[in-house]
């Protein structure tokens, strides 16, 4: 079967179950008079969504924005820092025991110093996407670094390449399919840090919908932004596995086999 042909299959597979589960959702709900402040039917939630459409794209824009500030950021700070890690026995004693204890701390609790330091404005969600979503990062793109097979590593020092060419024509190289799983799950956690970011203090964002909603008891709104969040982690994390099969061809041609 080719590969473009098993992807469709398993989007459609995917788009069926989640049909399935919304069918399901709308019968079970009206067989057992599900008030709606409780659980509201899909059927309202998506006349909600069309009804505030335009309304609703704004603020999904403003948290997709932050989500992709605090993303970029993560993915530049985070591979630097895991080259230090790797290439420097001084910094991983240094750094180690600071990102492990920064990233023990709840981050719910660190948002509100951030509004303090930055103000209000867009930059306290992308320091918290940053926090929540740097230390994935990190530890994919250090264990990648740290499992360059042994030959290969041997044949480098063979060949006697300057350590410049080695990181960036070997290790790098090895350790992309690493990073790449790093970037897929931080791109969910940032999108989890926006939100954080806008919980604590935001006039616009999904985050600030749910929080008014939530206010005055609107359960269809609550949901609503709920399923655009939804919307955009699917289609983020569609992004990065689309991007991880191009920037790896090798592993999906060893799949294939």
């Amino acid at each position: 079967m080719k590969p473009s042909t098993r992807t469709l299959l398993h989007g459609a597979a995917g788009a069926g179950t989640l049909v399935l589960f919304l069918a399901l959702w709308e019968v079970l709900a009206r067989a057992f008079h599900i008030k709606p402040i409780m659980l509201p039917l899909p059927s309202k939630i998506g006349q909600e969504l069309a009804g505030e459409a335009g309304w609703y794209a704004g603020q999904a824009a403003y948290t997709l924005m932050t989500t992709l500030a605090g993303f970029a950021l993560s993915v530049l700070g985070g591979v630097a820092i895991a080259v230090l890690l790797v290439g420097s026995r001084w910094f991983e004693s240094v750094l180690q025991p600071l990102i492990v204890a920064l990233n023990s701390v709840p981050k719910v609790a660190v948002a509100p110093l951030f509004v303090i330091w930055m103000g209000t404005g867009a930059e306290p969600k992308i320091a918290i996407a940053f926090l929540i979503a740097v230390f994935a990062v990190i530890v994919d793109t250090v264990h990648g670094l740290r499992s360059v097979p042994r030959d290969v590593l041997d044949l480098g020092r063979v060949l006697k390449g300057s350590r410049r060419d080695f990181f960036f024509k070997v290790r790098l190289p090895c350790a992309l399919p690493s990073i790449l799983a790093g970037m897929k799950v931080a791109i969910s956690l940032a999108l989890v840090g926006a939100i954080v970011g806008e919980f604590v203090s935001s006039q616009s964002g999904l985050g600030y919908v749910i929080m008014t909603a939530q206010g005055t008891f609107d359960t269809v709104r609550v949901f609503a932004a709920l399923f655009v969040l939804a919307f955009i982690g699917l289609a983020l994390f569609g992004a990065l596995a689309w991007l991880e099969r191009k920037a790896t061809p090798w592993r999906r041609h060893a799949e294939d086999r």
